[in-house]
């Protein structure tokens, strides 16, 4: 699953349906330790934290419930794995750069 984010635009999902996977494709700048509109906030150059809760309601979010479950279970998955930032309720993501 990839959010890609653009200043100017915001937030939409693409590969909705890939659990497997989970990336920032950003374009565009945004400072490391700022925080987009949305909440996404860079940690690093490498990685952002993404509020678990804004991903179900971004564009491109197919509809029904096999997209729900297959969420949580990437959710239950990032958790174990130790990508959950458990203060902010955010799931950490790698960063993909595109200018």
């Amino acid at each position: 699953m990839i959010v890609e984010y653009a200043p100017g635009t915001g937030a939409r999902l693409a590969e909705p349906l890939d659990f497997h996977k989970f990336k920032l494709v950003l374009k565009g700048e945004l400072e490391i330790g700022s925080s987009a509109p949305n909440g996404i906030k860079l940690v690093d150059k490498d990685n952002a934290l993404i509020p678990i809760e804004l991903v179900p309601a971004l564009p491109g979010r197919p509809e029904g419930g096999d997209w729900e479950l297959g969420y949580a279970k990437m959710i239950a998955t990032a958790c174990k794995l130790g990508w959950i930032d458990a203060e902010t309720n955010a799931i950490r993501a790698h960063i993909e750069r595109h200018f």
